[in-house]
Parts: C-alpha cells; structure tokens; sequence
C-alpha cells in the first residue's frame, strides 16, 4: 500500500527560496558556460592528439620476440594476454590460476522506498506538494537503511546477515607477447566468465553460525514488547552486523565431526554463486548473493609507445596523452575509428549538458518573477510558461554562440555557421516581441 506525505509551503517561503535561487541560478549559468567552452576545446585536443597519434604509430607486426627498433615508438600490435598469478580471495578462500582478474559481486534483497510528487499552487501563493512513498524488494548493491523510510509500516524491516564489500583482485604480472602490460591496460582488460566455486567447510560453517545468531536475536528483537526486553534485544551482539574483515578470520579449512554432521540451512553454493538465507529460490529480506567471476587470458589489441619490456602512454604533440587497449583482435583504424567516434559521443553529450545547466540557471534567475504572481496560480503559472520559453530560447542562443568563439579558433567555417544561427534565433525571438507589440498597440 502507497503511503503519502502532504507538505505545505507558505508564500512567505516561495519567494524567500526564489531570491535565493537567484544567486543558484548565476552558479549554474556560469558552470553551464564555462562546461561549454571546456568541452569544446578538450574536443578539438582529442581530435588532434588522434590525428596524430594515426600519422605516428607503427605497425608491429610480431610481439613474441623484442626489437630495439620499436623502443620510444607508438606502436599497434596484437598479442595473447596471459599470466601465470593465481588470485585468491582470502575471505572465501576462492582462487582461481592463470587469472587475470577476480571479481566478487555482492548484492543484498532489500526493501527500498520510491516517491513521487505531485504539487499544487494555491490561492494566497501557498504551494501544497503530495509525496507518495511505495515500497518493494529487490536486489541492491549495498545494504539499505530503513530506518529512514517515511511510512511507519516499513520503518526498521531491512537488516542483513552479514555485509562484505564488492572486491576486485587483479594479475601483477601480465605478460604481452615478449612485453609486459602496465596497470593501467591490465584495468583496461576485460573478458569475465564464471567458474564453479567451491566454498571451504570451515568458513561455511562460520557464516552459518554467524546467520543463526543474527536469525536469532532479530526474532528476539520482533518479540521485545518492553522496554526492558527491547534493549535486551538490541544490545545483543549478535545483532551486530559482521564484517568480512572480521567475521571469517577465525574460520579454518578444519571440519570437525560436529561440522560434518551439521547441515547448513543458510549457506548455498551453486556454480559461481554462494547464497546466504534459507531459500535461495525465494528470496527473503536479508539474503545476500555473492558472485565470483574472473578474466581468463584472451588476445588484446593495443596502440602504446614502447617503453623497455612495457608500454606506456604516447604524448601527442599538443600534450595530450593517449593509449589504447581492445578486448579481441582489431586493427588500428578500427581502434581509431572507435576512439573517434568515442570523442563525438562525449563530445555531443556534453553539449547537451552544458545547454540544459545554461537554462536552468536562467530559468532559476527569473524564477522571483512567477513565484511573485503566483498569489493568482493562473497568473503565475502562464507567466513561468512565457518565461521558461524565452529562457530556453535565450539560453539555446548563448550557448551556440559560446561553442561557435571555442571553434572560431579551431574551425572557422563552422564558428561562423554555428553564430548565424545564434544570431537568428535572437532575431526570431526580437521580431516575436515586436509583433506582440504591435497586436497590443492595434487592439488599444
């Protein structure tokens, strides 16, 4: 069942927040502008350090045996990948040989609140906001707290077993060919699968103790109905949630005859997966899924200046540095391609940021003006409408003209293109004023 919140703001209120959104909405003009003339010239930097870097690699063709000649070069190769580290995950005591990467995923199942609001101006300038809070389970990646939820129903209903971070281990010594790969390539590797894991009994048998005792104070704490009984309950340490640091230390490859006999209702194992609750094929507040998967050796494809036995980034000519790694076999105009094309993407979406912040901060300058009239909401909200159109236009207008001075350096052509626009777009909006004008003046 939804739960709503009814909260009321006074005109009084409105109008004090408004002045203060003066001062937010200078902030974000000012970040929105600044964003603008930094993406574009951190877009052309890119484009240049590309370009370059596309006239300077060379192709080596073998990376099986070292050659003196590629040494301080930008070099494309392709190679196998591969180490001879085994990775451990001491709190589970889960290795894996021959790995590159091991990764531990824990996700908790938790009740989690959504809102949604709705708000209604009223006569006099009072606003009326309804929150509706709705509640359901689902899997998250850290533990929620409830204790903050606003419906008194669910206030205090999450709790977890145990908590242990999500954790990856990576290869030190990753071999390319005759090179070495850098950390920064061996981060950049990525070719996860899963594994079968098999969980050590003594550690088993420790989180299922550990379980039990959570299990068992939390029913004590849902039975307390005194005072006394409450803080019995609360201040029972089994309640006090474990932590892999911790909890596992004391945990042995030993099985003893009582652990041999014991059956775990709480521990599940399965493929790559260890459970934590009692019925992993329906989940119940509290369980915890832990996945291990890991990176095996596969063929990576690279554009890196050789350094000795490893490789490092390529300083282009504007100072800009670059390397690259791809998962699989690829060609140096299909990694180049993509890298452009990489370039554009963020280049774009970092426009249309920089636009959206320009006119929310216009938006947020004029906001004293409808908040004002808004004594009448008719008034106030036809007035927000007229007002937010020309911001949009105004803030869309400034924002072309500020990317068109960043390019006029760079790409003449295009600056020109991008300020005739601008420009017209303010005449547009000029000439829509005057025409208003004119239709007043006529109707007189």
């Amino acid at each position: 069942m939804a739960y709503q919140e009814v909260t009321r703001t006074g005109y009084g209120t409105r109008v004090k927040n408004s002045f203060g959104g003066i001062f937010t909405g200078i902030i974000l003009f000012i970040a929105g502008t600044a964003m603008l003339w930094w993406n574009e010239g951190r877009a052309v930097k890119t484009t240049k350090m590309l370009q370059d870097a596309e006239k300077n690699y060379v192709e080596m063709e073998n990376a099986d045996t070292k050659n003196p000649e590629f040494e301080g070069k930008l070099v494309h190769a392709t190679a196998l990948a591969t180490t001879t580290d085994s990775l451990s995950d001491a709190t589970f005591n889960i290795g894996s040989a021959n790995t590159i990467k091991l990764r531990r995923n824990v996700e908790y199942f938790q009740w989690v609140e959504e809102s949604k609001s709705t708000s209604k101006d009223k006569i006099g300038g009072a606003k009326e906001t309804t929150t509706t809070y709705t509640y359901k389970t689902k899997w998250t990646s850290s533990p929620v707290d409830s204790r903050e939820f606003k419906d008194p129903e669910y206030v205090g209903k999450n709790f977890v077993y145990q908590t242990f971070d999500s954790e990856v281990y990576s290869a030190e010594d990753v071999t390319f060919g005759a090179y070495r790969l850098n950390k920064s390539q061996i981060s950049s590797f990525h070719n996860e699968s899963s594994f079968n894991i098999t969980l050590d009994k003594g550690i088993a048998h420790q989180i299922e103790k550990l379980c039990k005792n959570v299990h068992t104070a939390s029913t004590a704490l849902n039975a307390a109905t005194d005072s006394a009984a409450l803080k019995a309950a609360t201040d029972s340490t089994a309640l006090k949630v474990a932590t892999d640091s911790t909890a596992l230390k004391a945990a042995t490859s030993v099985q003893t005859p009582t652990q041999a006999e014991e059956e775990l209702k709480y521990v599940h194992v399965f493929g790559n997966v260890i459970y934590i609750g009692q019925h992993p094929n329906m989940p119940e507040v509290g369980d915890i899924r832990i996945t291990f998967t890991r990176d095996m050796p596969s063929k990576v494809s690279i554009i890196a200046k050789v350094t000795g036995d490893t490789f490092t980034s390529y300083k282009a000519k504007n100072g800009k540095m670059f390397s690259a790694l791809y998962m699989g076999e690829k060609s140096a105009e299909e990694m180049f391609e993509s890298e452009h094309s990489t370039n554009t993407i963020i280049t774009w979406l970092l426009r249309i940021l920089g636009v959206i912040i320009v006119i929310m901060g216009l938006k947020s300058i004029v906001s004293i003006v409808p908040t004002l009239l808004k004594v009448l909401p008719f008034l106030g909200k036809i007035t927000e409408s007229a007002l937010g159109l020309i911001c949009s236009v105004i803030g869309l207008a400034w924002s072309l003209i500020i990317i068109a001075i960043a390019w006029l350096r760079y790409r003449p052509i295009l600056g020109i293109v991008l300020l005739a626009i601008a420009g017209a777009l303010i005449f547009l909006l000029a000439a829509r004023k005057k025409n208003k004008q004119v239709a007043t003046t006529n109707n007189q």
